[in-house]
C-alpha cells in the first residue's frame, strides 16, 4: 500500500521565513510605527496626504526590512565593497554633473532624481566593518588610518554639496564602527579636548565670532549662521532664529501632559515651521508634554538597548560591528533631532526616525533595521 502524503499547510510553508525575527525589536517598532502615525495625523491633516504618505512609506520600509532580513550577514558582507564603491562613484558624479537646489548641489538625474548620499549611511559602516574583519586578530595603529581615510573621502564629498545633516551621520555611522572596533583611547582623547576647547572659545567669543561679514573659512555661510543662531536664537527672531525659538515655545507650552490630541495651538496656527518633517517633534511635545516625551524616549532607549543587545551576542566582528553602527544611527537621528528642535544643537535638516515625514530617510530605516533583523535571526537560527 502505497503511503499517502499530506501536503502541509500554507502557513506552515511560510512559517520558515517569519522564524527567528526579534519579537523585541519588533515590539519597539510597532510603538514607534504607532506614535508616529497619531503625531502625523495631528501635524500634518492639513497638509495634504501628509498622513496617508506617511502609512505608506512604513509600510515601504516594513517591506525592505522584510526582504533584507532573509539576507544572511555573510551575503551582506561580500556587498560591502560593492555598495561603498558604487556610492562614492555616485558622490564623485554629483560634484561633476549634478543638479543643483537652492543653492546645494546633492543630487544626481539618472532618469529620476537621486541623492546618493543616502546611499552612504548604510554603506559606509558596512565597510569599515568588513575592514575591520580582515584585519580580525591581527590590527595595527595602520589599520586604523586607514578606516579614517575610508571614512573621510564620502564625508568630505558629502559636505562638499554641502549637505551637513547627512554629513554627521555619515561621519557617526563610521566613528561607531571604528570605536567599537577597539579605537585607542589615546587617539580619542586628544580629539575630544580640541572640539571641547574650540566649543568653549566659541561660545565665549560669541559676538566677535558672529560680527555680521565674518568668514569662517572653513565652514559655509549658511553654516556659520546656523551655529550663530544656536548661540543666540534672539539676534534674529523673525528670520534665522525663528525656527528654533517657535520649537521651544511649542514643546515649553506643553508642560507636563500636553495640550491634548489636535490641540496645539503653535501646530495648528501654523508657527512652527515644517511641523511635520524636521520640527514634528515640537508640534508632538506641545500635544502631548513631558510625559508623551518621556514615553517617547524610552521607545527608543529600548530600541537602541535591543540593538546593542542585538549586536553584543553576534557571531562574527562584521556582525558585531554592523549592529553596532546601525544601532547608532538610530540613536543619532534621535538625538539630533530633538536636540536641535529643543535649541542645544544646530538646525541640521535631520529626521525623527518613525515620527517625520520623509520616504528616503524612511527607506534607510528600513535597510538598517532588516540588517538588524537578519544579524539577530541568524544568531537565532544557528541556535536552533
Amino acid at each position: 500500500m502505497s503511503a499517502v502524503f499530506q501536503r502541509p499547510s500554507l502557513l506552515r510553508r511560510i512559517a520558515p521565513v517569519f522564524q527567528g525575527f526579534d519579537l523585541l525589536l519588533v515590539l519597539a517598532l510597532l510603538l514607534l510605527a504607532a506614535t508616529g502615525m497619531v503625531a502625523m495625523y495631528s501635524s500634518g491633516y492639513d497638509s495634504g496626504t501628509r498622513f496617508v504618505d506617511h502609512g505608506r512609506n512604513m509600510v515601504l520600509a516594513a517591506f525592505i526590512m522584510f526582504v533584507v532580513a532573509q539576507v544572511p550577514p555573510q551575503r551582506l558582507m561580500s556587498l560591502a565593497v560593492p555598495l561603498y564603491v558604487f556610492g562614492v562613484t555616485l558622490l564623485v558624479a554629483v560634484a561633476l554633473f549634478g543638479v543643483t537646489k537652492k543653492g546645494a548641489t546633492r543630487w544626481l538625474n539618472v532618469g529620476l532624481v537621486i541623492q546618493p548620499s543616502e546611499i552612504l549611511k548604510i554603506a559606509m559602516p558596512m565597510m569599515l566593518a568588513w575592514w575591520f574583519q580582515r584585519r580580525e586578530g591581527q590590527l595595527r595603529p595602520l589599520d586604523f588610518v586607514v578606516s579614517f581615510v575610508l571614512l573621510a573621502v564620502p564625508v568630505g564629498l558629502i559636505m562638499k554639496q554641502p549637505d551637513l545633516g547627512t554629513s554627521l551621520l555619515v561621519l557617526a555611522a563610521g566613528l561607531s564602527v571604528i570605536f567599537f572596533a577597539g579605537l585607542p583611547w589615546k587617539l580619542i582623547v586628544p580629539p575630544v579636548i580640541v572640539i571641547a576647547v574650540a566649543v568653549t572659545l566659541i561660545v565665549w567669543y560669541e559676538p566677535q565670532l558672529c560680527a555680521d561679514g565674518l568668514d569662517w573659512r572653513i565652514l559655509h555661510e549658511y553654516q556659520r549662521q546656523r551655529v550663530c543662531t544656536l548661540l543666540d536664537p534672539f539676534r534674529d527672531p523673525l528670520g534665522k532664529g525663528f525656527h528654533i525659538i517657535q520649537g521651544m515655545i511649542a514643546i515649553g507650552s506643553g508642560g507636563l501632559g500636553g495640550k491634548g490630541f489636535m490641540q496645539g495651538t503653535q501646530t495648528h496656527l501654523e508657527f512652527i515651521p515644517e511641523r511635520t518633517t524636521d520640527f514634528i517633534f515640537a508640534a508632538y511635545s506641545e500635544e502631548f508634554g513631558l510625559a508623551g516625551n518621556l514615553f517617547l524616549i524610552c521607545g527608543f532607549t529600548f530600541l537602541i538597548f535591543r540593538g546593542l543587545v542585538i549586536a553584543s551576542s553576534a557571531p562574527t566582528l562584521f556582525s558585531r560591528l554592523l549592529a553596532g553602527a546601525v544601532t547608532m544611527i538610530f540613536f543619532t537621528y534621535a538625538f539630533v533631532n530633538m536636540g536641535m528642535v529643543s535649541g542645544i544643537l544646530p538646525v541640521v535638516g535631520v529626521p525623527l526616525p518613525f515620527i517625520s515625514y520623509g520616504g528616503t530617510a524612511m527607506v534607510t530605516l528600513g535597510l538598517g533595521l532588516g540588517i538588524l533583523m537578519s544579524i539577530a535571526r541568524s544568531r537565532r537560527l544557528m541556535q536552533s
